[in-house]
């Protein structure tokens, strides 16, 4: 393996409940932040990629869910961004439909991400929002908010 290339697989959950999408901020510190996210991150070595998805879940936004099949999977290549090292990165995202079965919403403390919200589908757009969130709301239906 190249020294200078790094891949990572991360997992997130796809939330959508009464028109709203689950979005977690970035917290400061850390790539893009400010921006709005999925819930969700890197898989553990050894890790499966849907218990992942959980995982990150309620550690991002203290809710518990149940996986309900695969939505997409995306991948992305660019400049490395997320650690030192690598000057090249590709970013395998696996997302699944997921569905809240528990837990109270609530904002991760001290971790990469600072804010869950509950956001209306038409208003999603008008958040800075990553790509990921781009390609989930092109999943969800394509014209989702755009005016």
């Amino acid at each position: 393996m190249d020294p200078a290339r790094r891949t990572r697989v991360a997992a997130y959950a796809l939330c959508v409940e009464n028109d709203a999408l689950l979005l977690v901020r970035v917290a400061p510190g850390y790539p893009d932040t400010g921006m709005w996210t999925l819930p969700g991150g890197g898989v553990d070595f050894g890790e499966d990629p849907a218990a992942a998805a959980l995982r990150e879940l309620h550690e991002e936004s203290g809710l518990e869910g149940e996986l309900q099949g695969l939505a997409f999977v995306n991948s992305v290549t660019g400049a490395n961004e997320i650690t030192p090292g690598p000057d090249r990165y590709h970013g395998v995202r696996i997302v699944y439909n997921a569905r809240v079965t528990g837990g109270e919403l609530r904002d991760e403390v001290e971790e990469s991400t600072d804010k869950a919200e509950w956001i209306p589908l038409t208003d999603v757009r008008s958040r800075r929002i990553a790509d990921l969130v781009e390609a989930a709301l092109d999943y969800l239906g394509g014209q989702v908010g755009r005016s």
